[in-house]
């Protein structure tokens, strides 16, 4: 009997190529962050408590800066984002479409390009996000991509340039991290509040 591929919690490729969005979800619903990438499978554990405090902190700021005026809709993890054309999807962290591009958000899922993709970096995934989905945000037309890293209380920013030579332009931030839609400045989120320790 041929083992199920969804059924491993590796966190490296699996030897098994074709998986596709449409495989992850039937796999079961036991907490781990499933993706298809590249035709791997990735499997993520649960997050850890900073993360999530980390996560929740974002996700308050974006509500305020982007949802709350009108500008589109923010969501969080777990929320699956498929690129159809490729077959490929992930499980960001949080993420935004603006009021433009709410033609994408279907009842179960994402379908297309966010506007904006958020990675809260972990031991267990820092080199898959800054890689690899970095390359798929790039490569499927993601506008902003932002890393965020809380143990170097940092938040990398990567944005894209539109026309036929799409390249990726990237900034650090440490104190006060600019929020735009599209070239449009929004406000900023003090990054002290965010990285805080502790409640």
């Amino acid at each position: 009997m041929v083992p199920d591929p969804l059924q491993r919690y590796d966190v490296c490729p699996m030897a098994t190529a074709g998986i596709t969005w449409k495989h992850v979800q039937q796999a079961p619903d036991d907490g781990r962050r499933r993706e298809a990438i590249g035709g791997d499978l990735y499997v993520t554990a649960a997050p850890s408590v900073r993360h999530q405090r980390v996560s929740g902190r974002l996700e308050a700021e974006l509500r305020r800066l982007l949802e709350d005026p009108g500008h589109g809709e923010v969501l969080d993890a777990p929320i699956g984002v498929e690129f159809p054309e490729t077959g490929e999807g992930v499980q960001p962290d949080l993420l935004f479409v603006s009021r433009d591009r709410r033609g994408i958000i279907a009842e179960d899922w994402i379908r297309g390009a966010p506007d904006l993709v958020l990675e809260i970096l972990s031991p267990a995934t820092a080199e898959r996000d800054r890689g690899l989905k970095r390359e798929l945000y790039e490569r499927q037309g993601v506008s902003e991509y932002w890393i965020v890293d809380p143990e170097e209380d940092a938040v990398e920013v990567w944005r894209l340039t539109g026309g036929d030579e799409r390249r990726a332009h990237h900034e650090r931030f440490t104190d006060r991290l600019p929020v735009r839609v599209g070239d449009e400045y929004i406000g900023e989120i003090d990054l002290a509040r965010i990285f805080a320790r502790g409640t």
